[in-house]
């Protein structure tokens, strides 16, 4: 439904820019992807979001235990959320993506350039002694990145998305699209 609903709607997204960034949620009854976080204190689950310059969901990973970091299988997630993409007849090639520190991995910027993507990912400090690359942060550009920030706090006003119950990870995944709907017709209509 997501995908044949943002095909339809694509025209009301601007694609200028597209934000990366994940979210831990604390799951309270277990399942599926769950795992302990030690800087929630709880058992969480993780997923990455996509999002337009706007804030605007466009795609979402497959939920991951979260006692992971958002690297953790970056290559699978990020073709999974960029399959999606290409089944909503939305190009990845030749869109900027902003994705904070925590996303600083060579492994990702691979993954970006075959895929046609202009990462732009501020350096991790971390990293500094594995001067992999040589491109340099957009700074204008990189400003763009709070509007992902935002979309996690429309997706935490939906209640039932703010601490996960449901036991099953697609059930969980298939309650966010649902949410990613409502904020599309609210934004836009």
């Amino acid at each position: 439904m997501w995908i044949q609903f943002l095909a339809h709607e694509k025209s009301c997204l601007d694609l200028s820019s597209i934000q990366l960034d994940g979210s831990h949620t604390p799951a309270k009854r277990g399942g599926e992807a769950v795992g302990y976080q030690g800087r929630k204190k709880s058992k969480t689950t993780n997923a990455l979001f996509l999002t337009d310059k706007n804030g605007l969901p466009i795609a979402m990973s497959p939920p991951f235990a979260g006692n992971h970091n958002d690297l953790f299988e970056i290559e699978s997630h990020f073709q999974k959320m960029l399959a999606d993409l290409q089944l909503s007849d939305i190009s990845p090639d030749g869109l900027f993506m902003n994705a904070d520190a925590g996303f600083d991995s060579k492994k990702l910027r691979e993954n970006c350039q075959k895929m046609g993507i202009i990462p732009n990912i501020d350096h991790n400090k971390r990293n500094r002694k594995k001067a992999y690359y040589q491109d340099i942060i957009d700074e204008e550009l990189y400003k763009e990145r709070f509007s992902v920030e935002r979309t996690n706090a429309w997706i935490d006003a939906f209640k039932i998305l703010l601490i996960r119950f449901e036991r099953k990870a697609d059930n969980w995944a298939s309650l966010h699209y649902l949410a990613f709907i409502l904020i599309f017709l609210k934004r836009n209509f």
